[in-house]
């Protein structure tokens, strides 16, 4: 995937890629922002945690309910008071609140199957 694409998101301040153990792996950040390579590698740590933790959900409601079609987990968002990540499988987007088009940050990270 090419960070540049997603750097184009409105809001965008940075944009990544990890790894399936949460290893930073690439990464672009705005001029200006006070993100770090450190804080991007703790956050995608994060995305792997909350992704498991969903999936897990997910599989419990489906086994518990009977219903289904809440897997596979596409994607989710940590909403912060300045910024939020809106992360899709293995890519993640750091948006600036206030500049953000969260729908155009999901559609950009499905658009590389992010």
């Amino acid at each position: 995937m090419n960070l540049d694409n997603l750097m184009q998101v409105p809001g965008a301040l940075a944009a990544f890629q990890y790894d399936d153990r949460g290893d930073l792996k690439s990464h672009q950040v705005k001029e200006g922002s006070e993100l770090t390579p450190q804080v991007l590698d703790l956050l995608a740590h994060t995305c792997v945690a909350n992704m498991a933790i969903a999936t897990m959900e997910a599989r419990g409601w489906e086994a518990l309910t009977g219903q289904t079609g809440f897997e596979p987990i596409q994607g989710f968002s940590l909403i912060g008071l300045d910024w939020s990540a809106v992360v899709g499988r293995n890519h993640g987007i750091v948006v600036k609140n206030r500049d953000a088009d969260y729908e155009a940050a999901f559609a950009a990270l499905s658009a590389y199957g992010a």
